[in-house]
């Protein structure tokens, strides 16, 4: 217990020192003594401008969606009982993503929220669909899981690439986010997604302890009293809402879900009501960092969080792969 709490507090310190990272790297570079008094006084200066308007907006979304993004991959990771499960890998984010296309084209999706609630839609049915479709091919075994997730991604991508090079109009609202990136965003886009992400990390609580009795075996789980349906359904839910609310403010960003579960995983073992908190500061340190580094390596311009996370996430994804027991 001591070092496990000892462990949540240097991984809410590595949080903070990414967070401060954010606020003073970039094109330009600031000292501390200059981002403190930008926050504290703001008094119009260039300095001021860029902590204040550009960055700081910026840090905040990425700390919210790296949160949400890396427990929705625990989640499934513990739910599918497989160790590649993530929102990116499985199809969830490419439904959320063609579902938000779909949206743009047909004109329904004009904010941030209508964006959420696209993105929620195509998420559960994303969801839903690779279970039962791994379910009937393989038994919904942890690698027909993966082939299947793979598949289906694979398919939905197609179907969005599809329909935004065949539009010029969805094409243009599509483009701002579809590399995955917190560039841009306000703190706007924060206080619109807030609620969704707010109930599906509550949720994601909840289900903790129901993940440690699940990780039995459901006919355990049940013996001990555990409504296996509700617990699913739960899980379900909050994977849906965190998915939407990431797709939604940044756009698909593959490998984050993956990485911070297994980087959680690491360190605190297998049990969910550590391993929920572990992972969102893991998954807010990972994006807060990937935007710092993407802004380092791009000089004037910059290199998009996705895109880093990619680079650091593909070959993660291949030494998973290639373990021996890929099953939690």
């Amino acid at each position: 217990m001591a070092r496990r709490t000892v462990a949540l507090a240097v991984l809410l310190l590595v949080v903070v020192v990414a967070f401060a990272a954010s606020l003073a790297l970039g094109s330009r570079w600031l000292g501390l003594g200059a981002v403190a008094r930008a926050l504290v006084d703001g008094g119009g200066s260039d300095a001021d401008v860029i902590v204040r308007s550009l960055r700081l907006p910026r840090t905040v979304v990425a700390v919210l969606i790296g949160a949400c993004l890396g427990v929705a991959g625990t989640l499934m990771q513990g739910h599918t009982r497989n160790a590649l499960a993530e929102p990116g890998i499985f199809g969830v984010s490419s439904g959320a993503a063609l579902a938000v296309v779909l949206g743009l084209q047909v004109g329904v999706v004009e904010s941030v929220g209508s964006t959420v609630w696209c993105a929620l839609i195509g998420a559960l049915v994303a969801t839903f669909g690779v279970q039962r479709l791994a379910a009937r091919g393989t038994g919904a075994s942890p690698v027909g899981l993966a082939l299947t997730g793979a598949a289906v991604a694979a398919l939905l991508g197609a179907m969005t690439s599809a329909i935004v090079l065949l539009d010029a109009d969805t094409l243009d609202g599509y483009r701002f986010w579809a590399v995955g990136s917190v560039s841009g965003r306000g703190l706007d886009v924060a206080v619109q997604v807030l609620p969704f992400a707010v109930v599906g990390l509550v949720l994601a609580a909840i289900n903790a302890r129901d993940l440690d009795l699940l990780a039995l075996g459901d006919d355990v789980a049940a013996g001990l009293g555990l409504s296996v349906r509700r617990a699913r359904f739960v899980g379900l839910v909050a994977i849906g809402l965190l998915t939407a609310a990431g797709v939604a403010a940044c756009g698909p960003i593959g490998f984050l879900g993956l990485l911070a579960g297994h980087v959680a995983r690491r360190i605190f073992g297998s049990r969910n009501t550590w391993l929920i908190p572990a992972a969102a500061l893991t998954g807010a340190a990972a994006l807060i960092l990937a935007d710092v580094v993407g802004r380092l390596l791009g000089g004037a311009g910059e290199v998009q969080a996705g895109v880093v996370l990619g680079l650091v996430g593909a070959p993660l994804f291949v030494v998973v792969v290639r373990r021996r027991a890929v099953a939690l």
